[in-house]
Parts: structure tokens; sequence; C-alpha cells
């Protein structure tokens, strides 16, 4: 079965928008888009006036080379976020199709698929917050397009096991697509899935720069899948994904230069996410420290509303995550700078530290 077979037949057989910037190929006068001829009325403004290029090369080529795909199987979007919804709508017919989730885990895949009216089918994690790919295979029904793995896992930081996704992925074939989000992979030991694109079409992978490359605000995100599946969501993609400023920051945060300050980032976080383990979990109000693969910290507790309601009166905000299922009793903390690590453990313990 070709992956498209698994997509909605009306988005297959879309005209997708076609913006005045995919028309202005070569164009030296451009005329096409009814822009401004003036950038703004300031230096900062230079080439505003103009729409960006949906999808522009320098920064599709630079990721693929950083992702080690084809420009072809890249898709740059407004965050992990919009390719979510893109993958849910491209392939999830409202009231018939569904999507399969394995809690806890980040909450924008049902979200998605309740916008678009699609079911969610749930197939926990193991009680060790594993992969249960046995038990994604049994919750499986035919009406199932999207099988969502967010490794390592938000909230509770552990990574799925690349055999596992392998496993996982062979078992899909011809099912479903198999959607692995990878926001936090650059904190892990493992491989990214993305060298399954090669041998299965089924597969897609979802990138950020929001995390190790610290453009949040820039919401620059990427998903990377086989070249017919980047083309049926450009059908339904938004003319213009990524605002100029945004490219640009992108390029800059990818440029040889910053991969090196970059990595050096992520092994200071790594190490300080090894360090702040070890303190929380001496503290006599921590139940446990969950194992993570991530840049943050789920840590049960044994009142953890009083515990946020006292960081929060420190000027302290961490996530609450006691909505999730097996994580009644836990926040999730984000690895800081060692100054920010150090005032949390200040404001837990009640004393006052340097910054």
């Amino acid at each position: 079965m070709n992956v498209l077979d698994l997509a909605r037949a009306e988005i297959r057989a879309l005209t997708p928008y076609s913006s005045a910037r995919m028309e202005a190929d070569g164009g030296r006068v451009l005329l096409n888009a009814n822009e401004s001829p003036w950038s703004p009325a300031n230096e900062a403004g230079e080439g505003l006036n103009r729409y960006p290029d949906p999808q522009p090369a320098a920064l599709v080529n630079r990721l693929a080379a950083l992702y080690e795909v084809a420009p072809e199987q890249v898709l740059l979007g407004r965050g992990s976020d919009e390719a979510i919804d893109l993958l849910v709508r491209a392939f999830c017919r409202a009231g018939t199709d569904a999507v399969l989730v394995s809690p806890p885990t980040f909450g924008m895949y049902a979200v998605a698929a309740a916008v678009q009216g699609a079911a969610v089918v749930q197939a926990p994690l193991g009680d060790d917050f594993s992969l249960d790919v046995d038990g994604v295979l049994a919750a499986l029904t035919q009406q199932v397009r999207l099988v969502f793995v967010c490794t390592p896992n938000n909230p509770s930081g552990a990574p799925a096991a690349p055999a596992a996704l392998a496993h996982l992925a062979q078992a899909l074939r011809g099912r479903a697509l198999l959607v692995v989000d990878e926001a936090y992979v650059e904190f892990a030991d493992t491989a990214s899935a993305s060298a399954l694109i090669a041998g299965n079409d089924h597969v897609a992978v979802l990138r950020t720069l929001s995390k190790a490359h610290a453009l949040a605000g820039a919401r620059v995100g990427v998903l990377l899948a086989a070249a017919p599946v980047i083309t049926l969501l450009r059908r339904i993609l938004a003319p213009y994904p990524l605002p100029a400023a945004s490219i640009a920051a992108a390029l800059a945060a990818t440029d040889a230069a910053a991969l090196v300050e970059t990595r050096r980032r992520i092994a200071v976080l790594r190490e300080q996410r090894e360090w702040l383990r070890g303190e929380l979990a001496a503290l006599p109000e921590v139940v446990a420290v969950l194992p993570s693969a991530a840049n943050f910290l789920c840590v049960r507790w044994r009142d953890a509303a009083a515990i946020y309601a006292q960081l929060r009166r420190a000027g302290i905000v961490v996530r609450d995550v006691t909505r999730y299922r097996g994580l009644a009793d836990c926040l999730r903390v984000s690895v800081g700078t060692p100054a920010e690590n150090r005032a949390v453990l200040a404001a837990l313990r009640n004393v006052e530290v340097a910054a």
C-alpha cells in the first residue's frame, strides 16, 4: 500500500493555493502580490515589505543536512504544533478516522484530533513509562490513521528504544502513519528515528528549533517524511508559514559556529540535569525523580500542590502535570542555568542563595 492511500481522498485531489511568492521565481520586478513597493519607514524593517519564501531553500537545505535527510523530505512550519495539525487534517476524516496516543504524553496530539473531529485511541505507556509496542498494536483499529510516539516523552522524560520504534514501523506498514516526535532528542543518547524514513514511507519525524537551538520565540518546526507526504501536506500548508525574521534567526542558529555553541550548551544542560536529579532526590519532600533523557525532570512529591505553591511564592514557575495519567503527584521542572537550578533548590529548602 502506498502511504498516500491512508490520506484523505479529498486532500489528495485538492488543488493547492498557489501563492504569489511561489510564482515569483527569477522575477526582478515583483508586481504580483499587492505588496508595498517600499520597505517600512525604519532600518529594522528592511525587506519586510515582501512576503517570505514559503519554504526557503537555504533553510530547507541547512536542516536537511543537519537531520541527514534529503531536502524534499523536509517541511518547515510554525513549530511542531503546525505539523501535527497538518498531519491530522490530511489523514483523518472527521467522524470516521482516529489517532493513537500513548499517555501520559504531549497533549497537542489529542487537541488536534478533537479539532478535526477525529477519535483518540489510547495505548498507555508501561508502568516505567516505556513505549508498550504490543499494547499499541493491540489497541490499533482500522480507523487509526496516525500513531504518535513522543521520544523522549513529554512529560515523563523517558525515551523510546530505537528497536521498539523499528518494530512498530514494520508492524504499521500499510496500516497507519507512525509519527515520532523528537522535540527533545538532542538531549538524549538515542539516535534519531529519521533513519527509518529511507525504508518506510509511512514514518514521519517531528523536529524543532525551540528547545536545543533556543528558538522557542521564532516558532520554527520541522517535519521529516517521505517526499510524497511532504508534497501532500504542502497542499494545505498556510501560504507563508514562517516570518522573514524567523527564517533569518533559524539560519543564524544553525550555522557552524552556532552549532558548536549549541552542543556546548546541551552538554551543560545534561550535566545540570543529572546534578539536579541527585539534589532533588535527596529532599525529604521528594518521593521519586523519574529517569529523563530530555531537558526536564518529572518529580513525584509528597504534596505536589504545596510544593507548586511554595515555588510560586519564590517567583519560580514549574509545570503542574498532575492531570496526566500516572503523574497525579508530579511536577515537571525544566533544567535551567546553573544559577536558576540553584534558585529552585534554595526555594525548596527555604534558604537564600546568591544568583
